[in-house]
């Protein structure tokens, strides 16, 4: 498992938000060297309320109409290039570019697999820190899987975002930018198959989303309203994740969103998940499955169940039946259950498990009455699993500025 660092005083971390008193109990978030040197981003359009947007214009002596200027060209034409704002006058565009639009993403490099249907960039921060998003086009949706913290302090230890540990969370803007580049890319045509749309948003990327809830929600919220509030991107094509944050669970089913939610269990008991998923010290298989079927019940909405299939270590006919009696304790049919080839981590012993074994624990689901589907691997050919780009290039030029 990853060496946990020291975890800070409270104080010093009122914006992690992993649990309620996250910094005492069994699990402690395994933070990464350059985590107290986090800083916060520049504020950004995204990350302005109305109001705030509105006296920004003042100070710029705009009128409050250019606000929703603005807007139209960053929710409507994913646009933040405010010099060819011809709708916009000359005299104050720099300003406007200045105050609404700062840089916060920067890309550093992209790999393409699959044909070109699938990109994957390494993002730069405004701090020196990377993250990575991956645009993947399938024949009759097009996915965008999106980080929301810099690294991860969930410490699960066939990850290769957990190994880098927690640096600071991503501010709603910074969360923001990735889907908007993508959105332009897929309109412009950059990825093969020509002009098309963004459809589905997963928060699958780096990070444990739980833990940085009020900016991902805040993402959500933009993400699904209408231009020009937001992207126009259904709230039912947005998948959420957690590796099972029991209070983030609790906090998303209230906020009646129809959000899709993905918990990523990887193991059926609590003795081995121990082992595989260290916040199951703190909330175990019963409480993760309870407040994922109450999510179930509360919007109607089917439960992804995310199960990383490790050779020999949660792959067997054993385990498959434990998950499906685990599942089948709830008596609906209220999850599909996505076990997925793991991609390894160079060097790592968790290795993908054979194909007779990823066979017989599908075969072992449906014959217990669950749906389940072997998730379709992408970039196989590139640095596919989340956080492999930025380990990289974190090793290749040291610690980050």
């Amino acid at each position: 498992m990853t060496e946990q660092n020291e975890t800070p005083a409270i104080s010093e971390t009122p914006e992690t938000g992993i649990t309620p008193g996250g910094t005492t109990g069994a699990f402690r978030d395994v933070l990464s060297k350059d985590h107290a040197r986090r800083g916060k981003p520049p504020l950004h359009f995204a990350d302005m309320t109305p109001e705030q947007r509105i006296a920004k214009a003042a100070e710029l002596g705009l009128p409050k109409f250019r606000v929703k200027q603005l807007a139209n060209h960053y929710y409507g034409h994913f646009d933040v290039n405010a010099a060819e704002f011809t709708d916009f006058p000359a005299a104050k565009r720099a300003e406007a570019a200045q105050a609404f639009f700062p840089e916060l993403i920067h890309e550093v490099t992209r790999q393409v697999a699959d044909n070109g249907t699938t990109i994957k960039i390494l993002w730069r921060l405004f701090d020196g820190s990377h993250i990575e998003s991956v645009l993947m086009r399938y024949p009759t949706r097009t996915t965008l899987c999106i980080s929301s913290q810099v690294g991860c302090g969930m410490g699960c230890p066939f990850c290769a975002t957990g190994k880098l540990g927690l640096t600071r969370n991503m501010s709603a803007g910074e969360i923001l930018e990735q889907v908007r580049v993508a959105a332009r890319m897929m309109r412009d045509g950059e990825v093969a198959g020509g002009p098309g749309r963004l459809s589905n948003i997963v928060f699958m990327g780096m990070g444990e989303p739980m833990g940085n809830y009020n900016s991902v929600l805040s993402a959500v919220r933009q993400i699904s309203a209408m231009p020009p509030e937001g992207f126009g991107i259904s709230a039912r094509n947005i998948t959420v994740s957690t590796v099972g944050v029991v209070p983030g669970i609790k906090k998303l089913t209230a906020e009646g969103i129809p959000v899709r939610l993905a918990v990523s269990l990887h193991a059926p008991s609590d003795q081995l998940r121990d082992e595989l998923v260290p916040m199951n010290k703190r909330f175990n298989t019963t409480q993760v499955l309870d407040a994922a079927h109450d999510y179930y019940l509360a919007t109607k909405r089917r439960v992804s169940i995310e199960y990383a299939l490790m050779r020999g270590i949660n792959d067997q006919a054993e385990h498959a039946r434990l998950l499906a009696k685990r599942l089948n304790h709830y008596g609906d049919d209220w999850v599909h259950v996505n076990p997925i080839p793991l991609n390894p981590i160079e060097g790592s012993r968790w290795t993908a498990s054979k194909p007779e074994d990823e066979k017989r624990f599908l075969d072992i689901l449906h014959a217990a009455g669950i749906t389940a589907t072997l998730r379709d691997t992408r970039g196989q050919d590139i640095d596919g699993a989340c956080g492999q780009l930025a380990a990289k290039t974190k090793e290749a030029f040291g610690r980050q500025a």
